[in-house]
């Protein structure tokens, strides 16, 4: 068999954890349009014969404003060391920028073999994607994948590139294994994304969830409770919406996402609360497992 570890790194907002998804072919990863939505280091687990790839979402490589995105930052760098290969994701709707040539140089200095993944191949046309490609070769990786994760358009090549640079390995997690974080976690990660879209400016990047409890009733009711972070008390009055819109909005989409995953009715119980300049205190940070 052969088997590795694969992080899947890029700058903000170019697919990443799209991508992920759609390789594993089950959600393991939440998306948005903003960019910080991946904070944690989360493992997807592509599952084929004689071949297992554990692909790692990484948060996107940003010049850091907050202790927070240092230590995002960080987790890129230490996803490397331990690759056993890498997909560099790009997209072919942008120019190729300094935070990609940033990505690029990382991956060089570090010699880990590199798929480089030209992302939403849907959105442009094919002179575009062509010229981008181009641009792209002068890295001189391994192998160039033009790709749309959103359409799932040829993503077979992804793989079959990444087969041909794994080595012979252990098989590290079983067959219906489709990823290493828990439930609660994911659970977090959910009502986490059914804010982002509906939140404005720098306040995305200031909301955490924490789940608190996670409980199944004899009635079949799994009732969650968990507390939305923020940094200001102004903060909390957009989180909460006029007369309890945006929290009834957002928490009525979780629950609903929620239910499938879990497979019974749910019960969301929502509380904000303030943890003031959270991003900027590395305790905090820690403490939410960040």
């Amino acid at each position: 068999m052969r088997s590795g570890i694969v992080p899947v790194v890029g700058r903000p907002n170019v697919g990443k954890s799209t991508l992920i998804n759609a390789l594993v072919g089950t959600k393991v990863a939440i998306t948005s349009a903003r960019p910080q939505t991946t904070r944690n280091v989360i493992r997807g687990v592509v599952h084929r014969p004689d071949l297992q790839i554990v692909l790692v979402d990484t948060p996107g490589v940003h010049r850091p404003r907050t202790a927070l995105g240092e230590r995002l930052n960080q987790r890129v760098v230490e996803s490397l060391a331990d690759a056993d290969a890498a997909v560099f994701v790009i997209e072919a709707t942008a120019p190729i920028g300094p935070g990609d040539r940033l990505v690029a140089g990382r991956l060089l200095e570090a010699g880990t073999a590199t798929v480089c993944v030209v992302n939403k191949i849907d959105g442009t046309s094919k002179a575009d994607v062509t010229s981008q490609l181009v641009e792209a070769s002068k890295w001189d990786f391994g192998a160039y994948v033009p790709i749309s994760a959103t359409e799932e358009q040829n993503l077979g090549p992804i793989v079959a590139e990444l087969e041909q640079v794994l080595p012979e390995g252990p098989q590290y997690f079983p067959n219906d294994m489709t990823s290493d974080q828990s439930e609660t976690f994911l659970i977090g990660e959910i009502v986490r994304e059914k804010f982002l879209s509906r939140l404005r400016e720098e306040l995305p990047h200031s909301l955490a969830v924490v789940v608190d409890d996670v409980e199944v009733g004899d009635d079949g009711l799994t009732r969650v409770h968990a507390r939305l972070l923020v940094e200001r008390d102004s903060q909390k009055g957009i989180v909460i919406g006029r007369g309890g819109s945006v929290l009834q909005a957002a928490g009525t989409a979780a629950r609903a996402e929620l239910e499938m995953l879990l497979g019974t009715r749910v019960h969301l119980d929502l509380r904000v609360k303030v943890e003031k300049d959270w991003q900027q205190r590395p305790g905090v940070i820690q403490r939410l497992g960040m």
